[in-house]
């Protein structure tokens, strides 16, 4: 399936369900929208938070087609799923947000691990949730963010197993997509970046840890949702945690020369 043909599924309400694993080597993206009096301090948020929030391209205000993830694509339906927030908590999930947002929106698509995933499965990494066909374990940690106006908080890891053999590798080779989260944030016991139960993720499912394998932590894009609560923004719109807009550039164009 190519990108366009997964947003027309998407835009035409014939899919719903996470992307991993969807159009290998394209690159995916998370969204959060707000409005437009609060975009310039979340694009400066983002700069200071650039691991856990790479800005990959901002849609809007009055528009809302992608120039350059994907030329004419229509943020309003082109994700699988979205959140809608209104005074820092989640109030609904839809397919489409087309009757719901307003000219004065301002769309940030942020870079997502997926899209290294491609790189890790090349160079001999397997990875369980892609195997298992599942959304990737993610976590609200301790990581304090760098605020700007109303946006603050901690950030959000995703986790993948990793045999212990091959950390140093997953490390590597992921440093190499700095615009896709980069390399590791956090290496062994998640109790030190405040998780309790690796086994309960705040979003996505849960994958066994086997024998020889330590848990793997990445910034992860979801962050943004983690700092709405904070915000408590009167309106704002993120996609659903692993629902992602997936672009017409290729993971490779984002490989570190």
């Amino acid at each position: 399936m190519t990108p366009a043909e997964l947003r027309a599924l998407s835009a035409a309400g014939k899919i719903d369900r996470h992307t991993a694993g969807f159009c290998p080597g394209y690159v995916q993206a998370n969204l959060a929208a707000v409005p437009l009096q609060y975009a310039k301090d979340f694009e400066a948020f983002c700069h200071a938070n650039a691991q856990p929030c790479p800005l990959l391209e901002i849609i809007g205000p009055e528009t809302t087609l992608s120039k350059t993830l994907a030329p004419g694509a229509d943020i309003c339906d082109t994700l699988p799923r979205y959140r809608i927030w209104k005074n820092g908590e989640l109030v609904e999930e839809v397919q489409s947000i087309r009757s719901i947002t307003t000219p004065d929106m301002v769309f940030f698509l942020l870079g997502c691990s997926f899209s290294f995933e491609e790189a890790l499965i090349e160079a001999g990494i397997p990875l369980r949730h892609v195997e298992q066909k599942k959304n990737v374990a993610m976590y609200r940690t301790n990581i304090s963010l760098e605020t700007v106006g109303v946006f603050g908080g901690e950030m959000v890891v995703s986790m993948r197993p990793i045999h212990k053999d091959k950390v140093e590798l997953a490390s590597k080779t992921t440093a190499l997509y700095p615009d896709v989260h980069g390399a590791p944030v956090h290496t062994g016991d998640p109790s030190l970046i405040g998780i309790k139960d690796i086994q309960q993720p705040d979003y996505g499912e849960p994958v066994e840890i086997k024998e020889g394998e330590v848990p793997v932590f990445w910034a992860c894009g979801v962050t943004p949702q983690n700092v709405l609560l904070n915000a408590k923004l009167p309106f704002a719109i993120t996609h659903t945690p692993g629902f992602m807009f997936v672009s017409d550039l290729k993971n490779k164009d984002y490989a570190k020369k």
